[in-house]
């Protein structure tokens, strides 16, 4: 199974949004780089509007996403509660 991942600018929001993707993707790996945090996973990662919200402490649209996103590596599935990257969906 092919590996999947966002990378994410290295900001006060993306850090939320890093805890809330390992709270809900046991054993994902997160490289934090120069103004970047890269997130992979082997098959699937899920980004949840739920958990976002309980970490940032507010109300979080799941198009917030796209304003701290860099690049990522998948097929999106993309709703109002959450954003996954998987291979063969």
């Amino acid at each position: 199974m092919a590996k999947v991942y966002i990378a994410l600018q290295d900001n006060d929001d993306s850090r939320y949004i890093v805890e809330a993707i390992v709270e809900d993707n046991p054993g994902v790996t997160v490289n934090h780089q120069p103004a970047m945090i890269r997130i992979e996973n082997e098959g699937s990662l899920c980004i949840k509007r739920e958990t976002v919200e309980e970490k940032i402490g507010r109300d979080w649209d799941v198009q917030e996403l796209h304003l701290n996103m860099i690049t990522l590596g998948g097929n999106v599935d993309e709703d109002e509660d959450q954003f996954c990257i998987r291979w063969n969906v």
